[in-house]
């Protein structure tokens, strides 16, 4: 006796030092991290993408908000009552029941195999392990069929979600607006991508692991209380709603903490596309060194939130394996022991030992797999909080598309903010100004020329130009010029005056890196039109090669194998190649209006003369952007301007002073 309370002292002296570690280590740790977390504010350092708001942050935990999201969004997942997403959730369902079925019917069977084992009946041990074996089949098709029903409605919900957000970030021009006028967003490939893909697999994920616990203890209640009373199921029960709500409560930092790891990981990427596409400028500069510092600098950053989350989940781990597993299961033996342990309960007195156990084995594992289907519910709490907050990243991302789709948009004001003590001459507001389509014509009648972020550029802006009289338009860097043709396609809004333009087909923009999209040589000419639209339109092959023979880049087609050849026509086609690729591709659309912004920089003076001539002889109407002098010639009106907010719009005769180069 005396050996063994000191091996007893030993042990318990062994697992108390354990805990005692375990504790200090936990400390340190958390010593630790705060301490990081405190260098990280004394160093004052910034988020990457500085033009999304910090002041403002989404609630992310589960409220009645969370819930008004989650509903939102499953309106746009399963869109109607009768659809493939309803059957697939019907299914699950289904299977769910089944499955239960399945689990009650192998702890019935298998407490009869056991109790033929202990009695030495081969006989009923034969008959219930073929039955068994007869039914694993069954058993094995019932779960692949849940799996199957899970994997095609996450499928289906990324589909619909995925069209839904496409539908609105692509129309019209939402997509540039997003990157450039909002700053709300920073990434939204993030969030287009894997942020929508993580939201759709936890839904499903949530919905299974909370429907078959549920199924699971309506079950299980119903046998068990027939087998031992309604008290011990209560009592679960009440342990269940206690025990959740105290976890629910603890775990309110992770919805936060996962907004902010998907922005962390946002910028993350983003720096990573950055040096792709710009290496050839940073490799120029030889700034690997600095690209370098930039990339650790943003992985660090996400690195050390990671740690701190991993750290905050091993916290909550701790405790919610002691109260969702651990404790769940000893008020489970409390329960289930009541009528074995308390002698005078009629239900066992005159039960034999045989009896007696399998009794206990047929109730316990009952009340041992509700305790788990109450244990799954507590812990769904936590993959509910991750939840919310890919939720409310996902809701932001609809209500910035819904804005930026109906007009508004949020960006710091520049202006405002350096002039705020002074009286504004003009209400900085974005789409005050009024858009007339109207053909051949393109007139500014007192329009301010004024950025997304309320610098004003040009206070009243004035002229008109009608189509056969091609335009000139220089002055330095930073004067306007780009800004007028945002202003005339669209991109930017106006913030008061009148615009008379045709419409948005009728004008086309040929900058001056022309973009090359991903496809065919055709493809080049005819963007952003597709073969369908090119034979709608009665243009055939052979004056696509005319086009190019316009712009002298008939020697391609033979060079590159013909008009199916898919390359990588970024790499393929030099800068001078691809200025008259964008040039052919003008005189394939035929606008009405053309702007070019320096885009015959790459092109020798004769084939630059021999280009504008032939948009003169097609009648396509040029805006041009040079400091060529060789231009001038081309042109009949100018419009300069200064950069410190005049402008002068002159027809040019003899007597202009040509400037250039």
């Amino acid at each position: 006796m005396a050996a063994y309370s000191k091996y007893l002292t030993v042990r318990h002296s062994a697992i108390a030092g354990a805990t005692t570690a375990a504790a200090c280590a936990l400390l340190c740790l958390l010593n630790k991290r705060r301490a990081a977390a405190q260098h990280g504010k004394r160093s004052g350092k910034q988020s990457l993408q500085n033009n999304e708001k910090e002041g403002k942050k989404e609630r992310a935990m589960v409220d009645r908000v969370f819930i008004a999201r989650i509903c939102r969004i499953l309106k746009i997942m399963v869109p109607r009552p009768i659809c493939k997403e309803t059957g697939y959730l019907l299914l699950i369902a289904v299977m769910l029941v089944v499955r239960t079925y399945c689990d009650i019917w192998m702890i019935q069977n298998g407490t009869v195999i056991e109790s033929a084992i202990i009695g030495r009946s081969r006989k009923d041990f034969k008959k219930y392990l073929f039955n068994f074996i007869a039914a694993m089949p069954a058993i094995s098709l019932v779960n692949n069929f849940l799996k199957y029903g899970l994997n095609e409605l996450k499928l289906c919900f990324r589909v619909r979600l995925t069209r839904y957000l496409y539908e609105e970030y692509l129309k019209a021009y939402t997509y540039y607006k997003m990157g450039n006028l909002d700053n709300r967003i920073a990434n939204p490939d993030q969030l287009l991508t894997q942020d929508v893909e993580k939201f759709c697999n936890s839904v499903v994920d949530l919905y299974s692991n909370l429907s078959k616990p549920f199924l699971d203890i309506v079950l299980y209640i119903f046998k068990l209380t027939s087998a031992i009373g309604a008290q011990g199921p209560a009592s679960m029960m009440a342990y269940l709603i206690v025990s959740g709500f105290f976890l629910t409560r603890l775990r309110r930092p992770i919805g936060k903490m996962t907004i902010i790891e998907q922005k962390y990981e946002g910028e993350y990427r983003y720096v990573n596309s950055r040096l792709i596409t710009n290496s050839e400028e940073i490799a120029f500069y030889n700034g690997n060194l600095r690209e370098k510092q930039t990339i650790h600098r943003t992985f660090r950053k996400l690195v050390e939130h990671l740690h701190n989350f991993i750290l905050f989940r091993f916290s909550m781990g701790f405790i919610d394996t002691i109260i969702a597993k651990y404790l769940a299961t000893v008020v489970g033996y409390l329960v289930v022991s009541r009528p074995f342990l308390n002698l005078a309960d009629p239900r066992h007195q005159n039960s034999s030992h045989a009896e007696l156990l399998e009794d206990y084995y047929q109730s316990g594992r009952m009340l041992l797999r509700m305790s788990q289907a109450l244990g799954r519910i507590v812990l769904a709490g936590r993959e509910m909080t991750r939840l919310a907050g890919f939720t409310a990243r996902i809701t932001e991302l609809m209500q910035v598309l819904k804005d930026l789709n109906s007009g508004k948009y949020q960006r710091t004001m520049v202006s405002q903010e350096k002039d705020a003590d002074k009286k504004p001459t003009l209400p900085l507001i974005p789409g005050s100004g009024e858009i007339i389509n109207t053909d051949n014509l393109i007139k500014f009648d007192h329009v301010p020329l004024v950025t997304p972020n309320g610098d004003v550029l040009i206070q009243d802006l004035n002229f008109e130009v009608r189509s056969g009289a091609n335009v000139l338009i220089c002055g330095p860097n930073g004067c306007g010029k780009s800004s007028l043709f945002r202003v005339l396609g669209e991109l930017w809004p106006l913030f008061g005056g009148r615009l008379t333009k045709p419409v948005r087909g009728k004008l086309f923009y040929v900058p001056q890196r022309p973009y090359m999209t991903l496809g065919t040589l055709r493809d080049q000419v005819i963007y952003p039109d597709t073969l369908e639209d090119q034979r709608k339109k009665g243009i055939s092959d052979q004056v696509l090669k005319e086009y190019l023979d316009n712009v002298q880049l008939g020697q391609i087609l033979e060079r590159e194998g013909g008009w199916d050849s898919v390359q990588d026509w970024m790499d393929v086609l030099s800068g001078g190649e691809k200025q008259r690729m964008a040039m052919a591709r003008l005189f394939y659309h035929k606008p009405q209006f053309a702007i070019l912004d320096e885009c015959t920089s790459a092109v020798s003076v004769d084939v630059e003369g021999y280009i504008y001539s032939h948009c003169r002889k097609v009648g396509i109407t040029l805006f041009t952007v040079s400091h060529r002098k060789s231009l001038w010639k081309h042109h009949d009106f100018y419009l300069h301007m200064d950069g410190r907010g005049n402008y002068e719009f002159k027809k040019i005769t003899e007597d202009t002073v040509e400037f250039g180069s």
